[in-house]
């Protein structure tokens, strides 16, 4: 069988709120018995790399820290050294290496995602948005770490931060500048680790506009599970995946026919 390099989706293909997808574990680990190359990619703005990489090991899953590809530590890559709001979660600031944060006079405002717990509401408080507003009239950079309009729960869907990008667009003209999926950097970055070109790569997820819409942009093939986010509306799809599958069980099987 040829070998194939495999980004797989973290939230809603391995886990949903914490609560692994059945089968997941085994899933990994067939695709690594079978040679496949592995990075995980996730949008998860609410935990911090070390940490994230340690729930998804709790849920039986082989991982290491470096496997896991993350939105801040992209964002501390393209904002080093400069002066940066930050609207968010607290656990990912560590994650922030090399920028300067503050609460005034920057260079860039960043806008994380929200998560289940009351901190949302805190760091997405009119106070903390008007304050990013400020920053942008005054000329700053406008970044997210994505731009989810919900993300998949135990209790259902819930409001993510993409409404508080858009507002802000809105409101100041600027256009943000996205940095973890479906923009072509954050693929881009996984393929350069894996040293694999994208006609020779999977992309594994639940979101059809951030998993499959990113990645099918650059010509990699790619895989809807049906977990997670997903909706069973194809006719409003904004990309269409190469397969859909009820669960990341499944995908060994199907790359193991069609390789």
């Amino acid at each position: 069988m040829f070998v194939s390099a495999v980004l797989l989706d973290v939230d809603g293909v391995l886990h949903i709120s914490g609560r692994p997808i059945d089968g997941a574990a085994h899933a990994v680990k067939k695709l690594r018995d079978a040679g496949h190359r592995l990075r995980f990619l996730t949008n998860n703005t609410t935990q911090s790399r070390v940490e994230l990489a340690a729930a998804i090991r709790g849920f039986g899953i082989e991982l290491e820290d470096g496997e896991l590809q993350t939105t801040p530590v992209a964002a501390a890559r393209v904002l080093q050294g400069r002066r940066v709001l930050a609207l968010t979660m607290p656990a990912i600031r560590d994650d922030l290496e090399g920028v300067e944060l503050v609460g005034e006079s920057a260079d860039a405002v960043l806008l994380g995602g929200a998560d289940e717990t009351a901190e949302t509401n805190r760091v997405f408080s009119y106070m903390n948005l008007g304050r990013a507003f400020a920053e942008l009239e005054a000329g700053a950079d406008l970044y997210c770490l994505h731009k989810n309009p919900w993300w998949q729960t135990s209790r259902g869907a819930l409001l993510d931060a993409g409404a508080f990008v858009v507002g802000l667009e809105y409101a100041t003209g600027a256009q943000a500048t996205v940095l973890g999926k479906p923009s072509a950097s954050y693929f881009e970055a996984a393929l350069e680790v894996l040293d694999a070109d994208p006609e020779n790569a999977w992309m594994v997820g639940d979101d059809v506009n951030a998993d499959i819409g990113g990645a099918g942009a650059l010509a990699m093939h790619t895989i809807l599970v049906r977990t997670g986010k997903f909706r069973d509306d194809a006719g409003a799809w904004s990309a269409q995946p190469e397969a859909v599958v009820d669960s990341i069980a499944d995908v060994p099987a199907f790359l193991e026919s069609s390789l």
